[in-house]
């Protein structure tokens, strides 16, 4: 199993080609960012604030669950004590930049996945090429689904949690716009990012950095962190942190296989 590229290249050659990487990578955010400018009312009205509505779906969906459980409307949100404000001049206008951003940068995410392929690639094996279009289909499968479990599952827990709690009555929840947004960027990335561990455990498996061994001694601190996670970002109700905590955990268990099969084939 030859390397496509025999010849060695320099650690100047490497950079170059990882700048190039983030040019072309960048430039796709950006075009993708521009796109979505003129989707920016749906973006915004529909997508971004949507949460914040008693009538989001995961909401009307645990009411109707609660009910379906017995738990009459226990778990049912009929409004949301807060309101989102704007504190500084430019505030608005850095929210739209940013979130266009992070639309572009989720939208342009197989493009990335493919750039980065390109430069990870000489160092593979023709049998591990053959393979490009399979790593950029599950990667980006993978992320768009990190991403609708961060924006159904983690955002709405989130803002149920923190507008629900309070420790006294006469403090009025009135959150910022860059509190908010920043909310709903680090659920949506870190729920993405979070679902590629497959694919990142795969690669450090491949590089010996990772073994299935190491992954199940530290699974019973993986299912305590997600269950503390699933605690932070959920009502108090059991449902709902095994709503958020079985996705998690699934994820680890399946990098456990992955590292797994990855191992035996090196042996082989």
């Amino acid at each position: 199993m030859a390397k496509k590229n025999q010849n060695e290249m320099s650690f100047l050659d490497h950079l170059e080609d990882l700048r190039w990487l983030l040019v072309r990578s960048t430039i796709a955010i950006i075009i993708m960012a521009i796109a979505t400018y003129f989707f920016s009312g749906f973006l915004f009205d529909t997508i971004i604030f949507g949460p914040t509505r008693p009538t989001f779906f995961t909401y009307q969906f645990f009411c109707e669950l609660s009910h379906s459980l017995g738990f009459a409307d226990n778990i049912c949100i009929t409004e949301m004590p807060f309101i989102i404000q704007n504190t500084s001049m430019e505030g608005q206008v850095n929210v739209f930049i940013w979130v266009c951003i992070l639309a572009g940068f989720i939208l342009s995410f197989p493009y990335i996945l493919y750039e980065i392929w390109k430069f990870i690639s000489p160092a593979l094996y023709m049998n591990e090429k053959k393979n490009a279009k399979v790593f950029i289909f599950f990667s980006s499968l993978l992320f768009f689904f990190g991403v609708i479990f961060g924006y159904f599952v983690v955002i709405p827990m989130s803002i149920n949690f923190v507008a629900t709690f309070t420790v006294s009555e006469i403090v009025l929840n009135q959150f910022t716009l860059e509190s908010y947004i920043g909310m709903v960027k680090t659920s949506v990335l870190a729920s993405g990012l979070f679902f590629e561990l497959p694919i990142i455990i795969y690669f450090l498996t491949k590089l010996g950095l990772v073994s299935p061994a190491f992954l199940r001694t530290y699974r019973k601190y993986a299912i305590v962190l997600v269950l503390i996670i699933a605690a932070i970002v959920t009502p108090p109700d059991v449902v709902s942190q095994t709503i958020v905590a079985i996705p998690m955990l699934l994820i680890y268990e399946a990098s456990i296989f992955i590292s797994v099969f990855v191992s035996k084939n090196k042996k082989e």
